[in-house]
């Protein structure tokens, strides 16, 4: 195997183990907890490349799925990605594609911004929908108890990862994965 194919086969791993850690970085402020996994996940999906960003997320869900403690709180098993909070879960590889697909190593700091917000709806539609068909939520209670509390923390994380993605980028131009933009 080349280095090149390695390379690509650890991008994910390493994406997977960022969103893991950063998972554990919780706290509750009522039903749902505050955690900086939409924070990982915007930054894996604003620096890697679709497929590497999305395929990150989707190895984060399978390690969750077999029972390893990488959701928020130290959650694991596949009762989790069925369970009320499953909806934000379920929504990342669609927020890194989406993501991952906007932004890329020239991106101005508004549109970084911008591609996370839009994948950050993304997440919160998936919540929203999780807590009412499978938490039992009525609508409304959804929207009150799983977006209306994280809009402006979710804001300031994608604040953070448009002004740190831009010298993260800088400092991995001199690899070709990060030196050319996302098309290739």
């Amino acid at each position: 195997m080349n280095k090149n194919k390695a390379f690509l086969l650890a991008l994910p791993a390493i994406g997977a183990a960022f969103l893991a850690v950063l998972s554990q970085l919780s706290f509750s402020i009522g039903t749902i907890p505050i955690t900086l996994q939409t924070f990982a996940v915007g930054l894996i999906a604003t620096i890697f490349k679709p497929r590497e960003a999305v395929l990150s997320t989707i190895l984060y869900l399978l390690l969750g799925a077999v029972g390893l403690p990488v959701f928020a709180g130290g959650s694991g098993g596949i009762q989790v990605l069925f369970g009320p909070l499953a909806g934000y879960l379920w929504a990342y590889p669609f927020f890194a594609l989406v993501t991952s697909s906007l932004t890329h190593k020239d991106s101005p700091f508004y549109m970084i911004f911008i591609a996370n917000v839009l994948g950050d709806v993304l997440v919160f539609d998936g919540g929203i929908l999780g807590l009412h068909f499978l938490g039992g939520f009525d609508f409304f209670k959804s929207v009150a108890v799983g977006l209306t509390p994280f809009i402006l923390p979710d804001l300031l994380k994608m604040v953070a990862i448009a002004i740190i993605s831009i010298p993260i980028f800088r400092s991995l131009a001199f690899h070709p994965y990060f030196s050319d933009n996302k098309n290739g």
